[in-house]
């Protein structure tokens, strides 16, 4: 089974404007509204693909009771900490291929509520989780190494962390003795953590990941948007190359891709399809106007299009 960790979910809100106009009544031509956060939608996408989730994490007030209403609603299993604070919601406005996004920042949680969602975190992963997703920003009230935390109670019950974050936190989990499995950055990211110059040449990134910070790390996946993706695994490198497409929609695609990688792993399938499931996931939400949603129908198509080619 997997478990996903969403540290500070929402209520997910996507506004679908013809034209945006500033300081003026602008009109939705269409609203989606679903419990989110970026690890909520990795576990959409895993339900959607049939395999075993329980999604972990904080929730409180009515907002937390909604997230947990919509993912009762799909049928995915969660076990979530209670916090006193409430639940936030984050809102997308999509216009003219533009994508303008206001989030809150969520309830402050205390250390008694951390100390409570580590039990519950423990008590979970010694059940018969394989695999664990952890997914975006920690909330206020966290230290900012608190990854390293979950990565290193992972480790003891030999459970492999896939961890999407960035910046600081993302930085702070390279740095302790037990890595994640799998990080996802994208080029801009990679750049940063390795205090260099932003690039999408493969040269200057294949460089980039020589970087010690990297040592232990099992696989990179290196996003670079249309452009597919540079992995890392070892000593080994590929590079991914998708089909064009008209896309609907970019929100939530790079956690459908998480999600596409999770589940073929945890279906033990060789380097390439893991790559193209991931590959082919993260482009079928971009079809989606629903965040953190795809139409199986269509995996085979576009997953059949994507080469991977090792460098």
């Amino acid at each position: 089974m997997l478990l996903t960790v969403t540290l500070n979910p929402s209520i997910d809100i996507s506004y679908f404007v013809d034209n945006l106009q500033l300081d003026d009544v602008n009109r939705a031509a269409q609203v989606t509204k679903t419990s989110g956060g970026k690890g909520l939608n990795v576990s959409r996408v895993l339900h959607q693909l049939e395999i075993p989730v329980t999604a972990t994490g904080f929730l409180g007030g009515h907002t937390g009771e909604l997230v947990k209403d919509g993912l009762d609603q799909l049928g995915i299993k969660h076990a979530f900490a209670p916090c006193a604070g409430e639940t936030r919601n984050c809102i997308a406005i999509l216009s003219e291929n533009k994508q303008t996004e206001i989030l809150e920042s969520g309830p402050v949680i205390t250390s008694k509520e951390i100390d409570q969602f580590l039990k519950n975190f423990t008590a979970l992963i010694k059940t018969d989780i394989e695999w664990i997703t952890i997914s975006g920003s920690l909330p206020q009230g966290f230290p900012e190494d608190f990854y390293q935390v979950l990565l290193s109670q992972a480790a003891n019950e030999n459970c492999k962390v896939l961890l999407d974050s960035s910046g600081k936190y993302l930085s702070q989990a390279l740095t302790g003795k037990d890595k994640p499995y799998l990080i996802k950055p994208n080029h801009h990211e990679l750049a940063e953590l390795v205090q260099k110059d932003t690039s999408k040449n493969i040269e200057q990134l294949l460089d980039y990941l020589q970087n010690p910070l990297f040592d232990g790390v099992s696989y990179i996946v290196v996003t670079l948007g249309a452009e597919g993706a540079l992995i890392k695994d070892g000593d080994s490198y590929y590079k991914a190359s998708l089909p064009k497409i008209q896309a609907v929609s970019p929100v939530g695609s790079g956690d459908a891709s998480l999600a596409g990688f999770a589940a073929a792993l945890y279906q033990r399938k060789t380097l390439p399809d893991i790559v193209k499931t991931g590959m082919t996931t993260g482009l079928l939400n971009t079809l989606e106007h629903q965040t953190g949603a795809i139409n199986t129908e269509h995996f085979k198509d576009y997953f059949d299009q994507i080469l991977v080619e090792k460098l």
